[in-house]
């Protein structure tokens, strides 16, 4: 995501894993600190823009890093946060990727307010992949459970697929511009800080 934001101002980017910042800096993505999202290596009020995309669920104490984003935001600035929807959809991928948790939409406005934002936007997104993943994410559930975690993915996927899923993605874009999904696989949330001087 670093790549696609460069192109609209300065982007900065954390990382907990010390391998995967090495992978960054690799790649030339020198702005990208190791550090945890409890704990930001930033002033308060530093940026206009926060993105946590597919974050927070892996984080023990995901409102403490709902406040420090709000500390290193300015005035007016915003948070645009996603999350994994719908505890009953939980999976191996769950397992693998080590999330915390899975959100319900009140959950996480909840949690948005609490540490002081104001929500601009909360939708579920990913509606029209729901149907197939909830059917067999349920179905597993039935089969005897594997000796070991294997990926629900093949990485990277086939490139037909890709582009499939490409396209289904594009053409939900122009449904949530105009009105909030309710049901998805995922969440997404836009937030703002308030500021005073407004």
């Amino acid at each position: 995501m670093l790549l696609q934001l460069r192109r609209y101002g300065c982007t900065f980017g954390v990382e907990l894993d010390h391998e995967a910042a090495g992978y960054c800096k690799d790649r030339g993505l020198d702005t990208v600190t190791q550090a945890m999202a409890g704990h930001l290596p930033f002033a308060d009020d530093t940026f206009g823009l926060i993105t946590a995309l597919d974050v927070i669920e892996h984080i023990d104490d995901d409102r403490g890093a709902l406040r420090e984003a709000m500390r290193v935001l300015r005035p007016g600035g915003h948070l645009l946060v996603s999350v994994p929807a719908f505890r009953f959809l939980w999976g191996r991928q769950d397992d693998i990727n080590l999330h915390k948790r899975r959100y319900v939409a009140g959950e996480l406005r909840e949690r948005l307010t609490a540490a002081g934002y104001d929500v601009v936007r909360l939708t579920y997104i990913n509606a029209a992949l729901f149907p197939p993943i909830a059917a067999f994410r349920l179905m597993r559930r039935l089969l005897p459970k594997p000796e070991s975690l294997r990926s629900d993915f093949t990485v990277p996927a086939p490139g037909p697929l890709n582009s499939l899923l490409a396209w289904v993605f594009g053409a939900e874009r122009i449904a949530i511009s105009r009105f909030d999904m309710p049901f998805g696989v995922s969440i997404l949330a836009l937030a703002r800080k308030p500021d005073a001087s407004r």
